[in-house]
């Protein structure tokens, strides 16, 4: 495979397992950690859309299939992370994690932002899934973002033109976001806090944060039918196969128990769909992002 002449480096058969959550899958045919955005452009430009392009962020709501990612997966690396206050609004690049903004919101008296840290994965990846948790979601807090599309071009959308919806947006599939633009409101650091403990409290006690795992498995069908509530109606809390396993402590949540591939888990999560809709008749729709080939 020739691939385009780039500042970056280009890794091939790359392991991604280790950057997931779950610890699971295979490897990427090439990785890239473009230098800057014009790197990134240059690369899109060179590469004229013929090999396929996967974006990957933290690694923290998907699963990798064991078999790998075909063509080139691209890494936006510390060079996406910066965190600028301009004018009344933040620019954030689209691999800061969540959790990081969250903390300088914190030291700068900024709030709006606080559910962010209960959320794994980075900036990018919120506004591609309007991440939402504590009643909030990315859709509230942001103006527009800049972006890149596969063959090379710089775009900007406004929130409206976004389209927002749960867990999701109206955008092409052939962009790749590059950096967000917030709006801010003053708050008091020690209120904000506050609320960020009680956010951090109330995830360790009702998820399993500090397992393998990659956050919520499906999406919530309305804020009063919660999917958590149908796997449990079902009888699959703590239900197995291989060494993946729905938890004990928040059923819409699956572990790697230590050995589990990626097919394990994804077996475990269809299984769940199909007993859910056996009994309640509800169809459950997955939020982990399940990228990759098959063996």
């Amino acid at each position: 495979m020739s691939l385009p002449i780039v500042k970056g480096e280009y890794k091939r058969d790359y392991n991604l397992k280790h950057l997931t959550w779950f610890k699971v899958g295979g490897n990427a045919e090439v990785f890239f950690k473009p230098v800057d955005s014009e790197d990134l452009a240059s690369f899109l430009v060179q590469n004229n859309q013929k090999l396929p392009i996967t974006i990957f962020g933290a690694g923290s709501n998907i699963i990798i299939r064991d078999g790998g990612i075909e063509g080139v997966t691209v890494k936006l690396g510390q060079n996406f992370s910066n965190i600028e206050s301009i004018d009344d609004h933040l620019i954030v690049g689209s691999s800061c994690l969540n959790y990081n903004l969250a903390k300088f919101c914190q030291a700068n008296a900024i709030s709006g932002f606080e559910f962010l840290v209960g959320i794994p994965g980075t900036i990018g990846g919120g506004v591609a899934m309007n991440a939402g948790a504590y009643g909030h979601e990315f859709k509230d807090i942001l103006v527009k973002m800049e972006a890149i599309d596969f063959a090379g071009n710089f775009r900007t959308f406004t929130n409206e033109e976004i389209g927002f919806k749960y867990r999701g947006n109206s955008l092409p599939k052939d962009l790749i976001i590059l950096k967000a633009v917030f709006k801010v409101t003053k708050g008091n650091s020690k209120d904000i806090l506050a609320r960020m403990n009680e956010i951090n409290n109330a995830r360790s006690q009702t998820q399993p944060i500090k397992e393998r795992t990659g956050g919520s498995t499906f999406a919530n069908l309305t804020d009063k039918l919660k999917s958590w509530q149908l796997i449990d109606k079902a009888g699959l809390r703590g239900y197995r196969i291989g060494d993946a396993s729905i938890s004990e402590l928040h059923c819409n949540f699956m572990i790697n128990n230590g050995n589990a591939t990626a097919k394990d888990l994804e077996d475990l999560g269809d299984f769940v769909q199909k007993k859910v809709f056996e009994d309640s008749g509800v169809e459950l729709n997955w939020e982990i992002k399940r990228i990759g080939k098959t063996r």
